[in-house]
């Protein structure tokens, strides 16, 4: 019954965003502000992050592909898998941990000290400027990171093929432009979007919904954290029979 009635009000919660984020006024600056916090916060980990797993991505197929007589595919196949997979979800998981329990936290702690209501009676819309802003600038700012985390990751993958290889930059990129196709890109980009928003929304929504004083706080900034990132697990799971319908895979 609780899981049933919390999906209930989080359906009413998206329904609401949907609905002030299309009804004027609209907070510009506040969703900009939001957009360089997110994304300045979230880049610095995704481009760690990235560079070592298309490193070790590449240290570790190499042997097989060595074995296989591969070795020259080594560029594509790891690209490949990048671009297509890898990247957007770890980043996905990555931007949850670090944005969803920030949000969560943050309108967790403004719940419970009454800011939000405090702004309620000053006349100020704080669904609108906490809420929309905030899942808008996620929305954004995610396929972003994911385009940046894909090329810092591609940059690590040049550095583990010439590890125990010599090939040149130029090389490397065009045996991954050659059989790289548009269709391979669009689907991972687009299923990014659906990634930041629902990593915003459900962090906008814990933190709304939170009680028990400052305990509370803390279990909206995890539970964000752990529903988000399964969402992000379930939408790509959807993605991936939707692109194989359309033979896109």
């Amino acid at each position: 019954m609780k899981f049933l009635k919390e999906t209930g009000e989080f359906a009413q919660f998206t329904g609401r965003f949907f609905r002030e984020g299309l009804r004027p006024r609209y907070e510009v600056t506040e969703l900009l502000r939001q957009c360089y916090l997110i994304g300045n916060k979230s880049l610095p980990l995704v481009g760690i992050t990235a560079f070592i797993m298309g490193l070790v991505l590449t240290i570790q197929l190499r042997p097989s592909l060595v074995d296989y007589g591969a070795e020259s595919q080594i560029p594509y196949i790891v690209s490949y898998a990048i671009i297509k997979e890898i990247g957007p979800v770890i980043t996905a998981l990555i931007f949850a941990g670090k944005i969803g329990s920030s949000i969560g936290a943050e309108l967790g702690s403004m719940k419970v000290t009454e800011q939000i209501d405090a702004m309620e009676v000053s006349g100020t819309n704080p669904f609108k400027f906490l809420v929309v802003t905030r899942v808008l600038a996620t929305t954004m700012m995610l396929p972003i990171l994911v385009i940046l985390s894909d090329g810092i990751s591609i940059m690590g993958a040049f550095l583990g093929v010439n590890i125990r290889g010599v090939m040149s930059f130029q090389l490397f990129f065009d045996s991954i432009f050659r059989s790289l196709q548009f269709s391979d890109v669009l689907p991972a980009a687009i299923k990014t979007v659906f990634f930041g928003f629902s990593v915003g929304l459900v962090g906008c929504f814990k933190g709304y919904q939170t009680t028990k004083g400052t305990e509370g706080v803390g279990i909206s900034a995890n539970s964000a954290v752990v529903i988000s990132s399964m969402l992000i697990f379930l939408l790509d799971l959807i993605a991936v029979l939707i692109t194989d319908l359309l033979g896109l895979n």
